[in-house]
């Protein structure tokens, strides 16, 4: 079990298992538009470096697929972009599109500012897809810098992920943007690597004037296709 800890030692901290979803409005960290990843990190998790690798040989056709055999990994495109409202505008690159033996794909998620004026986005890790599931519940998109306990050149995550449930926001000003690049996962819940085929993420945000309140604002909801093959 990999745990995120809180940079607030004395807030008490709610905990749940798998992506950010129905994060409850509490008072969180803010970070300033200057550095707005600042604190969201977990503590690394050494990989794992054993040989367990289920799945991995090509022949999960029973599982609902994997990889395809004598690939080096599936590779990944980006299918569509459903982008948030104004004032924000999105984008999604690959920076990794094929998963190796040494590490999984990888994409860049940034998400930029457009209006005349500064603006406050929530949840800070949700709305640039830090821990969140595809809409399977099979994948999973974690920040690269930390390592996590995941099956060699399977890249199937052997725990699941648990984060502090706490409302982060950042600022951003006019024409400023922020960005995360991620990692893909296969959820230690599926029973095969990175399974092939087309993967939704959808996340959903709030964004109001900077200054506004943590939860003040209003919602949107954005997200991507990726395909595996």
């Amino acid at each position: 079990m990999h745990i995120e800890p809180s940079d607030r030692p004395t807030r008490r901290t709610l905990l749940r298992a798998g992506g950010l979803a129905g994060l409850a409005l509490l008072a969180g960290c803010t970070t300033g538009a200057s550095d707005p990843g600042t604190g969201d990190e977990p503590t690394p998790t050494p990989t794992g470096t054993d040989g367990g690798l289920a799945g991995a040989d090509g022949d999960g056709g029973a599982a609902g697929g994997t990889r395809p055999a004598g690939s080096g990994g599936p590779g990944v495109s980006l299918v569509g972009i459903d982008g948030p409202a104004a004032p924000l505008a999105a984008d999604v690159t690959l920076v990794a599109p094929v998963a190796t033996a040494e590490a999984p794909p990888a994409l860049r998620v940034t998400l930029t500012n457009t209006g005349d004026g500064a603006v406050r986005i929530g949840e800070g890790r949700a709305a640039r897809f830090r821990y969140v599931h595809d809409e399977s519940g099979r994948l999973v998109l974690l920040p690269v810098e930390s390592e996590w306990d995941a099956e060699p050149d399977c890249w199937r995550l052997r725990h699941g992920i648990v984060t502090t449930e706490e409302y982060r926001t950042f600022e951003l000003a006019p024409g400023a943007s922020a960005t995360a690049d991620l990692a893909l996962y296969a959820s230690s819940e599926t029973d095969a690597c990175l399974p092939v085929g087309e993967h939704t993420f959808r996340t959903r945000y709030q964004v109001g004037p900077a200054g506004s309140a943590p939860g003040e604002g209003s919602g949107g909801e954005w997200g991507f296709t990726v395909l595996l093959e």
